[in-house]
């Protein structure tokens, strides 16, 4: 899979957990408080990162939870780590984890060095409550999206993921050059990100379409970053980036895109960053969260 660095999801983390939609968020909290358990829910994070998911989302899964953290990338997650021992209010070691009191919940915590990218079951090996992620399901093929619902369904897990990019982008000012960089990036993050041929925009539907097989109820709602001169930092970072790839497919000129690439970073810069939230609840709890299906 690709590799992020910590610097650029601690860049981005203030903006996704602003763009996240509150109503998914809190039909989760309801799907995983209808639980018939009294144990601690127990959560998977495929490509956690730097824990930015599990920091969203405590909150919402009551006050005794159970999370393996699971990235390709060594280096996420010691960085995980280190940010989640910091973001908790008080923080003990657990063998190779740790256990987290933050808001009145404990949290336990352990962390998994997987690649997901031959089988995603394979992060299974205790039967989970919930399945989660943020921004990697755009990143992923239509089969290997398949498959992982398919392993997610196995579970009778309730699966929610934030973040998945939908191809929408609107930057101002307007630049001629637009529409070119941009559908230069869509043909960029169709390659394969170590997944197969990315889904890229079409990995929400696909996600759709393969819960529902398995008798899910799904609902999506959007979840657009909304970036302005408070972003600044974030906005230089995502222009370079977007040029870069727009230049790496050959559809546009590299100094077409250094020279958009550079003026998108100028002061007055803004974007909206089109992002999709999703949860899939199983038959027996969708009800509860208010889902049909």
């Amino acid at each position: 899979m690709t590799g992020f660095s910590p610097d650029w999801l601690a860049l981005r983390e203030p903006a996704d957990h602003a763009a996240r939609d509150p109503g998914l968020v809190a039909a989760l909290g309801c799907a995983m408080r209808d639980r018939a358990s009294e144990d601690p829910v127990r959560v998977v994070d495929l490509g956690c990162g730097a824990g930015s998911n599990l920091r969203a989302l405590a909150a919402h899964l009551g006050p005794a939870q159970a999370w393996t953290l699971v990235d390709h990338d060594p280096a996420l997650l010691a960085a995980a780590r280190a940010r989640l021992a910091a973001w908790a209010e008080r923080v003990a070691e657990d063998g190779d984890g740790l256990v987290l009191h933050r808001g009145g919940a404990r949290i336990a915590v352990r962390f998994r060095a997987l690649d997901l990218a031959a089988d995603p079951a394979a992060a299974f090996d205790e039967r989970p409550d919930l399945v989660t992620a943020a921004a990697l399901f755009d990143l992923a093929s239509e089969g290997w999206i398949a498959a992982a619902a398919g392993a997610v369904a196995g579970c009778g897990a309730v699966f929610y993921t934030a973040l998945t990019y939908d191809g929408q982008e609107s930057w101002t000012p307007a630049h001629p050059a637009d529409a070119a960089i941009h559908a230069a990036f869509l043909a960029h993050q169709a390659g394969d990100k170590g997944f197969g041929p990315a889904a890229g925009p079409g990995a929400t539907d696909a996600l759709c379409r393969a819960f529902r097989a398995h008798g899910y109820a799904v609902e999506t709602a959007a979840s657009p970053w909304r970036l302005g001169p408070g972003e600044a930092a974030l906005l230089r970072e995502l222009a370079e980036g977007t040029a870069r790839a727009a230049a790496e497919t050959g559809r546009v000129a590299a100094a077409e895109a250094e020279v958009w690439g550079a003026l998108r970073q100028a002061p007055g810069t803004g974007a909206v960053i089109g992002h999709r939230d999703l949860l899939a609840v199983p038959p027996r709890l969708g009800s509860a969260a208010g889902l049909s299906r």
